[in-house]
């Protein structure tokens, strides 16, 4: 209990006093009574001593401020479920329930999956945590017990977006072990639903954690690695993303020809129009406008001067449904303009990025933003 809600409260860089504003925020917003100012400073001094129990009230209220599980407020490890003693007759139940799950269920779970990613790219992943928890377990279990390849495949690709999904807003809120988990869980599914374009994806996703952790020359391989998954089974736009994602890894690995051939690659494979959405693999969004940010994106991390004409392109074009991107471009945007010594522009952009950052809850992002502060 004690160093769970005190760990994701440091990643945000929330005083006590801070999390006590946020939990009256919440309360005032969705019409739910707390306890007042001064009880609420005893109540967070002994939920992280471990003096007193956090009641689920409140815990539903920090697990969405936050954007961590339960098992992560409370600092303990997931534990199984509790096995019967002679479990036959609930184990046929659920296996015959499994068999049951038809195509149009499947679509519904997809359905889902499209819900949370829209809510999340507009409003951030903290809130979601206790929908995303539930969707995987609903769609962990349907696969668990359904028995037969022809259920079993549609319902493993659906676990697979889901998951990729969830590792990805994970990553955003620092639970970085639980990203990597869903990561895990992502490729185990696509795998099983040989379904390569997921594959792909989730693993050239995970290389991004390793990168946040330090080791990018592991990420460059991992990322190569993913795109060597599916071959020619690869959308145009998927291996776009994939060679677009590589050269941002390159980047941050100090591989600038190798990055720059990437991005050539990237630009070579994208199909043209404005059409953003990949009708086979839905969790990618790239055109010339998404390329041409992260093309600049690329170059601030080279300290190119041409990425600050390619930023603000993107900035002009920027889809304002995509708040967490938009965040992502303004610290793009300080990075470019700090190569050039642009102290002024620089901070601009930060003090703009650390108000969208607040808003959605990404640690990533706040991390990112502090960094550049130092350099200012």
């Amino acid at each position: 209990m004690t160093n769970g809600l005190r760990a994701a409260r440091n990643a945000r860089q929330w005083s006590q006093e801070r999390l006590i504003r946020e939990i009256e925020r919440h309360a005032r917003e969705h019409l739910m009574t707390v306890a007042s100012t001064a009880s609420l400073r005893v109540y967070v001094s002994e939920w992280e001593n471990g003096k007193r129990p956090i009641s689920e009230r409140y815990a539903k209220i920090l697990r969405a401020l936050l954007g961590i599980t339960d098992d992560e407020l409370h600092g303990r490890k997931a534990s199984p479920p509790p096995q019967e003693a002679d479990g036959y007759d609930a184990l046929v139940s659920r296996i015959d329930a499994a068999q049951n799950v038809s195509l149009t269920m499947v679509k519904t779970f997809m359905d889902q999956t499209e819900l949370l990613r829209t809510v999340d790219r507009q409003m951030g992943a903290a809130s979601l945590v206790d929908q995303m928890t539930g969707h995987l377990s609903t769609l962990e279990d349907a696969l668990t017990f359904a028995v037969l390849p022809e259920t079993r495949r549609p319902v493993a690709q659906a676990l697979a977006g889901a998951a990729t999904l969830a590792a990805w807003q994970a990553l955003d809120a620092g639970a970085v072990e639980r990203a990597w988990r869903h990561y895990e869980l992502g490729k185990r599914a696509a795998k099983e639903a040989d379904a390569p374009m997921y594959l792909a994806h989730a693993t050239a996703e995970q290389a991004y954690v390793l990168c946040d952790a330090g080791r990018p020359a592991v990420a460059v391989q991992l990322i190569r690695d993913a795109q060597s998954v599916g071959r020619a089974a690869l959308s145009p736009r998927l291996r776009a993303w994939l060679y677009a994602a590589e050269a941002e890894i390159c980047a941050k690995a100090g591989l600038p020809d190798d990055c720059r051939r990437a991005l050539d690659q990237a630009m070579r494979c994208l199909p043209s129009g404005e059409e953003a959405r990949d009708p086979d693999m839905l969790s990618i969004f790239l055109n010339e406008g998404h390329l041409t940010r992260w093309r600049g994106n690329v170059l601030s991390l080279l300290g190119d001067d041409d990425a600050v004409g390619s930023l603000y392109v993107a900035l002009d074009a920027v889809d304002p449904t995509f708040i967490r991107a938009t965040a992502g471009l303004r610290c793009d945007l300080a990075q470019a303009h700090l190569a050039r010594g642009e102290y002024d522009q620089a901070a601009d952009h930060l003090q703009q990025a650390r108000l969208i950052a607040s808003r959605t809850g990404s640690v990533r992002h706040r991390r990112r933003i502090e960094q550049l502060t130092q350099r200012l």
